[in-house]
């Protein structure tokens, strides 16, 4: 056996972004808290995140001591979402933004203050009330955890920007339009990693504005892969072909498209493309080394196989959310009305902003089931040998049902 073929594997887990169709990934990793035998035990040394991907991943960093308890916290706040606690959806809030929105972009008003469609200071506020940073440090000091990064898009530069904290002397990289700086996390960077363009407005990180990481991110899982990963788990948020070959479109209709309609399949191409377009590259580059001699392959860097799971949804998120648009605070459906929004042909730009319980904890059922689905495959991955008996049973309504809660903040050894 070689000394490659000796080393323990290093697995990376990596949440891509989508706005509230994050809830999806609470929901997968909600099954493979139950698949765990060990409550401490965090299968993920290196985890990274994008826009609200990133969130889920420093709640996972700031909890890595006692992995599968800080699942469970993660799921209570999804479960018990609403959109006022990520942007103002108040008649008083949402008339202001608009008429900042209108005279900042149309008249000029106020440029030195970025702004967007969205207010979306709430969001500050939770991240600030239930996640403790400190305890990023103490699984990185305890070695549960080898790094913790989160991406987001520089506007100036125009570049893909890994921010990472880790505990090994990882070199900073950079290629072609794609960046990874060692810093110590911070809300900032949280906040630029999940600010939607024109939806949410840019955050200011060092001397540039930030918006999200999923913009011009050419490849996804490079991150992970620089930070010592060498197989990832990759939880998506769109649908797989399976799922929209058993979910066929709708029959074409000859209408104009609304701007909720183009805005869906924008937001799409920013988020889901890119991670999909990079899976099939690994997985060609996977097939290329399988028929390589094992010496050429073992002297090409970048070029070593890395094996890849991905979990995705069974169902397209736009119908889910769809099924939920009267969940959305009347002041904002009011406003999304004439983009097309509250239409089941807009119900794309939905699926990103219903941060409602209903919609949410729909996602998560389905994540969990999704999972179950792929237990064995998971437990191979993760190299669990005895997955408990009971998890076959169960489903996400012993686990992470919906329920009234005030979950404790993410604190260092909690």
């Amino acid at each position: 056996m070689s000394e490659a073929d000796s080393t323990p594997p290093v697995t990376g887990l990596i949440l891509s972004g989508g706005g509230a169709r994050a809830a999806y990934q609470v929901g997968v990793l909600s099954a493979i808290a139950d698949l765990l035998p060990d409550a401490a035990h965090n299968p993920f040394p290196v985890i990274v995140g994008t826009s609200a991907g990133a969130i889920n991943a420093v709640a996972l960093g700031c909890g890595a001591l006692h992995f599968t308890d800080a699942i469970r916290q993660l799921a209570k706040v999804w479960q018990g979402f609403h959109s006022h606690q990520v942007y103002r959806s108040d008649w008083p809030g949402v008339v202001r933004q608009a008429g900042r929105f209108i005279g900042h972009s149309l008249l000029g008003i106020g440029r030195e203050v970025p702004v967007a469609l969205l207010d979306n200071s709430p969001l500050r506020q939770l991240l600030e009330r239930e996640l403790d940073l400190s305890g990023i440090g103490a699984s990185l000091a305890r070695r549960r955890l080898r790094a913790l990064a989160v991406t987001a898009f520089g506007y100036e530069s125009g570049h893909a920007v890994t921010f990472y904290q880790s505990r090994a002397e990882i070199a900073p990289w950079q290629r072609h339009g794609r960046v990874g700086l060692r810093t110590r996390l911070d809300f900032e960077h949280l906040l630029a990693s999940a600010a939607i363009p024109v939806i949410f407005p840019p955050v200011k990180v060092s001397r540039e504005y930030f918006g999200d990481g999923a913009l011009r991110q050419l490849a996804p899982i490079s991150p992970a892969l620089h930070l010592g990963a060498t197989r990832v788990l990759v939880l998506g948020v769109s649908g797989s072909s399976d799922s929209l070959r058993q979910h066929p479109s709708r029959p074409l209709t000859g209408t104009p498209p609304s701007l909720a309609q183009i805005s869906g399949h924008m937001l799409n191409s920013t988020f889901i493309d890119s991670l999909e377009g990079d899976i099939e590259l690994l997985d060609r580059i996977n097939r290329m080394n399988r028929l390589l001699p094992a010496a050429e392959v073992t002297g090409a860097p970048g070029f070593q196989s890395v094996e890849v799971l991905v979990v995705s949804p069974s169902q397209p998120l736009d119908q889910i959310a769809a099924r939920h648009r009267r969940e959305l605070p009347r002041a904002l459906r009011f406003f999304l009305r004439g983009a097309g929004a509250t239409r089941s042909s807009g119900a794309g730009v939905l699926s990103y902003l219903l941060f409602e319980a209903g919609y949410c904890n729909e996602l998560i059922e389905l994540g969990y089931q999704d999972a179950m689905t792929q237990k064995d495959k998971l437990s191979q991955f993760l190299g669990l040998e005895n997955v408990p008996p009971a998890v076959a049973a169960k489903g996400p309504a012993q686990s992470v049902a919906p329920q009234p809660v005030s979950p404790e903040p993410l604190r260092a050894g909690s």
